[in-house]
């Protein structure tokens, strides 16, 4: 099991390339991870949703995705708390309070499927959640120390060397964590080293010689990481330089409760594309060439957030001027002309106008579709997946945006072609279609496969851990 010195350590990039090194020696490898908080995830093919770390480990293990591989999802969403996903299925709607006391009730399915996974594999590599040291949850923890201890697993400690203070976060959760924890851990990693391997040889050994844990490797910072699908939105925070050769600019609101934000990735891949993510409050700039409306987990509030930032009118002001919008899932459902949610899905019920692009209407349920999907649009190939909740009709969608395999008509467009709507994620991975998609705003695609690329990235990522960790020692340590 690989825990963290705190959140955002590089815990799932690390599970993902030593997924693909140990599945290169021929073992069988499963990732799994108790406990994961995020609004990014994928589907699985019984119909069950993951978060999309864990598919990425699937991947990078060669295997196909399992609600058994993430058994417990929970994806916030605004003011009614998070939704809590068990084994791949919505099991209830809780605050944080309230999730505490849950806990324990979802050990049992923990512990399920992590049998599941031990018995098909020679190895399963477990992610932990946020920090080891969160002494204050530790009473029900299932995510980290509570499962390792359920489990019987030793744990590697991470730590990451470049948001400094690594020496005293590993001695210090050393210090912190209940003695029978800390003798689960059998030693550590220090991540993201930049600079001379040889200057930080003397804290290495400094924090072995305080905790008693033996060093596994000190990795450097893997720059290709941004080749690679980013699970948490704190990831946004950091976009990608711009382009100097890009020829066209997509802007994309980045509002407070996005979801699925992995479909921007094949367009930052592209050359000539530049991907412009812009806050509520700022304005949209003269050069755009797209907007896109991401997905999102609370569709209402994020629409609200869109309002009162204003950056809705320059939108609307765009769409006037002959500008090319898309929405995809949540920003769909809001370039409506009204969202509907009568059962209180997403907190009080209420209706609210929506942008008015599309003569669509969507009424939200608490009934979720969770599906792979394959079909044509733009004249191209596509596949992707829903994840929603809520249905869309109206008069636009008698111009389907695609058409999936069946003859069944998906998403919408207004009469001009120039505002569209989909369902579908994770269409600009599909490369024909990503290049029709690019040709209708005037860019060129540069041809790459871009699963290919991924795969490529995560090649990378594993020859890099082998060069740098002691993989041989962290086998015997998990035997």
């Amino acid at each position: 099991m690989f825990q963290g010195t705190g959140s955002d350590v590089g815990k799932s990039l690390l599970v993902a390339g030593l997924a693909r090194a140990f599945a290169n020696r021929g073992l069988a490898v499963r990732p799994f991870k108790p406990q994961n908080m995020s609004n990014n995830a994928a589907v699985t093919a019984d119909g069950g949703e993951i978060g999309r770390a864990q598919a990425l480990q699937a991947r990078a293990a060669r295997v196909p995705l399992s609600v058994h591989m993430n058994p417990v999802l929970l994806k916030p969403q605004g003011e009614t708390g998070a939704q809590v996903v068990v084994q791949g299925k919505v099991f209830a709607t809780a605050r944080a309070a309230a999730y505490q006391s849950l806990k324990p009730q979802l050990m049992p399915q923990v512990l399920d499927s992590f049998a599941r996974l031990k018995a098909e594999a020679d190895l399963v590599l477990v992610e932990g959640a946020g920090s080891a040291s969160e002494v204050n949850l530790r009473a029900n923890d299932i995510a980290n120390m509570g499962f390792a201890q359920a489990a019987g697993v030793p744990v590697v400690l991470i730590g990451d060397i470049d948001r400094g203070g690594v020496i005293a976060s590993l001695v210090g959760t050393k210090a912190v964590i209940d003695p029978a924890d800390a003798a689960l851990i059998s030693g550590f990693i220090v991540n993201r080293f930049r600079g001379d391997p040889a200057l930080f040889a003397d804290g290495m050994a400094r924090i072995a010689e305080l905790t008693g844990w033996r060093p596994f490797g000190l990795v450097p910072h893997f720059a290709d990481a941004v080749r690679l699908p980013a699970e948490d939105a704190l990831a946004l925070a950091a976009p990608p330089p711009a382009k100097a050769g890009a020829r066209r600019r997509v802007c994309v609101p980045i509002l407070p409760h996005v979801s699925n934000f992995d479909d921007l990735d094949p367009l930052d891949a592209e050359p000539d594309i530049e991907v412009r993510r812009l806050r509520p409050h700022e304005c949209l700039p003269p050069d755009a060439d797209l907007v896109l409306l991401l997905g999102s987990k609370s569709t209402l509030a994020d629409l609200a957030a869109l309002k009162a930032g204003g950056l809705h009118h320059d939108i609307l002001a765009f769409a006037r001027r002959g500008g090319r919008v898309l929405g995809l899932c949540g920003g769909y459902q809001m370039l409506g002309r009204t969202i509907a949610d009568l059962e209180g899905v997403e907190g009080e019920a209420r209706i609210a106008r929506g942008l008015g692009l599309l003569d669509v209407h969507t009424v939200l349920s608490g009934e979720k579709r969770l599906v792979e999907v394959a079909g044509t649009a733009l004249g191209a190939p596509v596949r992707g997946y829903e994840m929603h909740m809520g249905v869309t009709t109206g008069p636009d969608t008698a111009r389907p945006f695609a058409r999936l395999e069946g003859g069944a008509g998906e998403g919408a467009t207004s009469a001009d072609g120039r505002i569209a709507g989909t369902y579908l994620h994770g269409l600009f991975a599909a490369d024909a279609f990503r290049s029709a998609f690019l040709a209708h705003i005037g860019a060129a695609a540069d041809g790459a496969n871009f699963e290919a690329r991924v795969d490529a990235a995560l090649d990378a990522l594993a020859a890099h851990l082998a060069a740098h960790l002691d993989l041989d020692a962290l086998l015997a340590a998990a035997r």
